[in-house]
This record gives structure tokens, C-alpha cells and sequence, in this order.
């Protein structure tokens, strides 16, 4: 039974998860609007949901680990730039470049964030009508 209501609410719960974490990207991205030589990520989102859905993710690449010549030295941690999901992040395609290598456009990104918050707020509405109906379902009428 509890297997069952998993795989009713898998969909939105990972759709969920998904753009959560491509929220906190761009607002990376536009956080590090004014950083020199920053290159704005992003995913493919129905990519990465639809490997999410399918089970499937990219192959794992080991991190790298940065190579200590002191025991003094602080251990190299991986950065994150693995991807979300197991969908490795891509660099924005670049519209207009700008003198100190920075790829992030503020009218790009503050879209892409919009739409993305819109789309959020859309799939924990569309969580509520699930819920809703399940609970509608069990009690006696």
C-alpha cells in the first residue's frame, strides 16, 4: 500500500527536488553576476528529470583530488560540479560577452529564476491536489 501512494507522489517529489536545486544554481549564477571570468550554469531540465524518473544517471566521474605536498596543506574537496540529478551542469550559451569573461546576463537569469519559482509553485499545488484527493479517498463520506 505505502509502495503504491510512493509511486503516486514520485513524480511531483522529484520534479520538486529537481527544481529546488536548480534554484539555488541560478541564484548562484546571478549571485556571481559582477565575478570575473564566471561562467552561468544550468541544466536541461526535462533531461535531468526524465533519467531521474527512468532511474538512470550519468556514469560517475571520480572526483578529483587536489595533490598535497605538505601534510600541512588542506585536502582538495570535490566542488560540486557534478551535475544535479546525475545530469552534469552545462555552461549557458553566451549571448553577449562581456570584457572581464563573465557570462551571466541579469535579464537571462532573472527569467530563467522567475519561471523556475512559477514552475515550483505550480508542482506543490499540483502536491495539495494529491494529497487532497488521497485524503478525500479514506475518509468516510
Amino acid at each position: 500500500m505505502v509502495a503504491k501512494l510512493d509511486d503516486y507522489l514520485r513524480f511531483n517529489e522529484t520534479a520538486l527536488n529537481l527544481r529546488a536545486q536548480r534554484q539555488q544554481l541560478l541564484a548562484s549564477n546571478i549571485a556571481n553576476a559582477d565575478t570575473p571570468n564566471y561562467k552561468a550554469r544550468d541544466i536541461d531540465f526535462a533531461k535531468t528529470l526524465q533519467g531521474a524518473m527512468d532511474g538512470k544517471s550519468s556514469p560517475k566521474v571520480p572526483p578529483v583530488e587536489l595533490a598535497r605536498t605538505s601534510a600541512g596543506h588542506i585536502a582538495g574537496k570535490p566542488t560540486g560540479d557534478s551535475g544535479i540529478g546525475g545530469s552534469p551542469l552545462l555552461y549557458r550559451t553566451v549571448t553577449q560577452g562581456s570584457v572581464d569573461g563573465n557570462t551571466v546576463d541579469m535579464d537571462v537569469e532573472r527569467n530563467q529564476f522567475t519561471d523556475n519559482a512559477v514552475r515550483y509553485e505550480a508542482g506543490v499545488t499540483a502536491v495539495n491536489g494529491q494529497i487532497k484527493t488521497l485524503l478525500a479517498a479514506i475518509q468516510p463520506g
